[in-house]
């Protein structure tokens, strides 16, 4: 993480992005405040229809301040193809290759299965997300799906450092490799060479269709997961729908030198925004990841406890986990359960 400066504050860039973003992101600014962390914001504006220069602004932001936190940039699939979607400019540009989510079960949130904690790494700069499409002949597409042996070997040793650094005991690379044998081969092999460079963490792989079925029949299975990108967004879209929801799960893009927080499905609830209504949660606990990364442990650790407090209480819970509260009603609870000054 970038050194502290300016009395020990850190500069943050934010990007409040789409949808329930501005708002979700002033919460925050709100939650921060009372809880005196020391993060000064550089706010940075880029929507849907913004055009690249104002992308460029923001990636150079992020490059200044090194850490960014963001809602999610609409990405309109109408747009020509020509038209690349914000949020993967951001990611490519600044080759934040790994993509991690915590999917773990919440107290007070009633879900069909309970005990699931899975993290869940996904590799963010290649695979289908390539932009790489043409059309050969009128009415026929092709759309190419790069793997490299440098970015999967890349994608899993960050995988099973994360295993060795959070004490977990097995990692399970997702692929699809008897169907496309060249492309998901390559990326499993590759998870297979550096397993043995890991001997303490068992290995195994999982066919990305059996995953989403033991996903929501046995979840409890799963530990530390690896896979190239499209697989990684449906299923971490799935873990987060089996503790809750899109509103409750936080995200984190890492880099060599940066690092982006935001919330782990990555959708902009554009049908809630301005309606009071958006849950919170998601948006204040990649924050406290993001403090966690700014090694401001006891803020990231005291805004956590207050999070999960709150959802203690069912008079807090907003209407996508089956309650009647506010957005805001949530955040005055969780700042009530903050430590008083």
């Amino acid at each position: 993480p970038p050194p502290a400066k300016y009395g020990g504050r850190h500069t943050v860039t934010l990007i409040p992005g789409d949808g329930i973003g501005p708002e979700l992101m002033l919460h925050v600014k709100e939650v921060f405040r009372h809880a005196c962390v020391p993060v000064d914001f550089e706010e940075v504006r880029v929507s849907a229809e913004a055009p690249e220069d104002d992308v460029h602004n923001a990636i150079m932001a992020i490059r200044r301040n090194g850490v960014a936190l963001k809602g999610n940039i609409e990405t309109n699939h109408n747009l020509p193809p020509s038209h690349k979607s914000r949020n993967n400019l951001i990611r490519t540009s600044l080759d934040l290759y790994a993509n991690v989510i915590h999917c773990q079960s919440l107290p007070g949130v009633e879900t069909r299965h309970r005990d699931i904690d899975i993290l869940i790494v996904r590799e963010n700069t290649e695979g289908e997300y390539s932009s790489l499409e043409h059309e050969s002949v009128a009415g026929v597409v092709e759309s190419l799906k790069i793997i490299t042996a440098g970015r999967s070997r890349r994608i899993a040793h960050y995988a099973f450092r994360l295993a060795r650094a959070a004490a977990r005991r097995t990692v399970t690379a997702v692929h699809k490799a008897n169907i496309m044998k060249l492309g998901d081969g390559l990326f499993l092999q590759c998870c297979q060479e550096v397993a043995a460079e890991y001997p303490e963490i068992s290995f195994r792989s999982m066919i990305v269709d059996n995953t989403t079925m033991q996903l929501v029949s046995r979840p409890q299975q799963f530990d530390v997961m690896v896979m190239p990108n499209l697989y990684g967004n449906i299923v971490n879209n799935v873990c987060a729908g089996l503790v809750g929801g899109p509103g409750l799960v936080p995200g984190a893009n890492y880099g060599h030198d940066y690092a982006v927080f935001e919330t782990a499905t990555r959708n902009t609830g554009k049908s809630i925004a301005n309606r009071n209504i958006a849950n919170p949660t998601a948006a204040l606990l990649a924050a406290c990841m993001m403090l966690d990364h700014l090694r401001l442990h006891s803020h990231a650790s005291t805004i956590r406890q207050a999070v999960l407090a709150s959802l203690d209480d069912p008079r807090t819970h907003t209407p996508d986990i089956g309650g009647q509260g506010t957005t805001s009603g949530a955040v005055q609870s969780i700042i009530s359960h903050l430590p008083r000054a």
